[in-house]
């Protein structure tokens, strides 16, 4: 019976760690509830855009960089300047675990993704989004999405 409740509790701390990849129409609703189109002037279409070239919209996406640092979640946000992982230097700017931009809930990432854009050069930060989605009819991300 131990050993049953032992699986059991492993099983639900795997569900609970595995990634979870977002649709993009599921994405589009979730950021335009959250307040992003038109956002700083940017419209969902680039929100949707990024995320994708930036993760393929998977929550738990991270990359190490060469400089030590890492970007995490749906947004690649970095570990150096936006969140905190464990190192005191990091500057932490959206006081936010890193490890709270890796869930389900797209909460911090949100509140944080919205800091960067204010913050900084609005999408610039991101290099998919430089890459991929400036200066490009965007209005494809959404179509189909039901949004009101």
């Amino acid at each position: 019976m131990k050993a049953a409740g032992i699986l059991a509790l492993i099983s639900c701390l795997v569900t609970a760690t595995e990634s979870k990849i977002y649709t993009r129409c599921k994405l589009a609703k979730i950021f335009s509830r959250a307040g992003l189109d038109n956002y700083h002037g940017f419209s969902l279409g680039n929100w949707i855009c990024m995320a994708y070239y930036e993760s393929r919209y998977n929550t738990m996406a991270q990359t190490v960089l060469d400089d030590g640092s890492t970007d995490y979640g749906i947004f690649q946000i970095n570990s150096f300047t936006w969140c905190r992982h464990a190192k005191l230097q990091e500057k932490n700017r959206c006081h936010v675990a890193c490890s709270a931009l890796l869930t389900d809930d797209l909460t911090d990432a949100i509140i944080c993704a919205k800091k960067i854009v204010k913050e900084t050069e609005g999408m610039d930060y991101w290099q998919g989004w430089k890459k991929h989605c400036e200066g490009r009819d965007l209005s494809e991300w959404k179509k189909g999405c039901d949004i009101s």
